[in-house]
């Protein structure tokens, strides 16, 4: 069983979809783009926002920065409120800790948004480490966020695992060496996370416990 355990933020740890489509929908708004539909602004929760910006609105990397600079205009002050913690996960957190476990967060989402979110709904105690991307880090890749829980955690590969709900989190896992335990109650699919090699896949959240303990 692992001794370190790192948590997705989005889709994994809390329902983050309403606060983002928000955010998005006032972003195509204030500069001008396509509107989408809600299943194509599904897309960009989870992936890194420069990216999902380039690869959907068609914009080049500097547009894609500004978009990400007016996404943070309405998501700093309503988006990231516009969310809720999983039912179960405070009580999956606490059997984990409970058996001695150390707990990180390793998400995509800026630092400073992630630790105001967990601390918003009282899950922070919970985690020995926090890890997001500095807002002047845009182009930090979700393996590099794993590494930086890692070594924060003085965690090693062999008893290290990650928990999260898309490929990205699957992918990021690999280059470190470590496993990653898919969840299908959030954003990603089972073929997704099967496809991009995932050890195992939890239904619900109380399985994440089973398969940790």
């Amino acid at each position: 069983m692992p001794k370190y355990i790192l948590f997705d933020l989005d889709g994994t740890l809390t329902e983050s979809a309403p606060g983002i489509i928000n955010s998005i929908r006032y972003t195509l708004d204030k500069l001008g783009l396509r509107p989408m539909t809600d299943e194509e602004l599904k897309r960009f929760v989870g992936p890194p926002l420069i990216e999902s910006f380039t690869r959907y609105c068609g914009l080049s990397h500097e547009e894609a920065a500004r978009a990400v600079d007016v996404y943070r205009e309405y998501f700093s002050e309503k988006g990231l409120f516009e969310n809720a913690v999983y039912p179960g996960i405070p009580e999956c957190l606490g059997a984990l800790k409970s058996a001695g476990k150390k707990l990180a967060v390793a998400t995509s989402k800026p630092q400073v948004f992630c630790e105001r979110i967990i601390r918003h709904f009282g899950i922070d105690g919970y985690f020995d480490a926090v890890v997001g991307i500095p807002l002047d880090r845009e182009d930090m890749t979700k393996a590099e966020v794993i590494k930086s829980a890692m070594e924060l955690l003085g965690a090693v590969p062999e008893e290290t695992v990650m928990v999260g709900d898309r490929d990205y989190d699957v992918l990021g896992a690999r280059e470190n060496g470590i496993p990653c335990i898919g969840v299908l109650y959030g954003y990603g699919s089972r073929e997704e996370l099967s496809a991009a090699g995932a050890v195992g896949i939890c239904e619900t959240v109380a399985d994440i416990a089973a398969a940790c303990i």
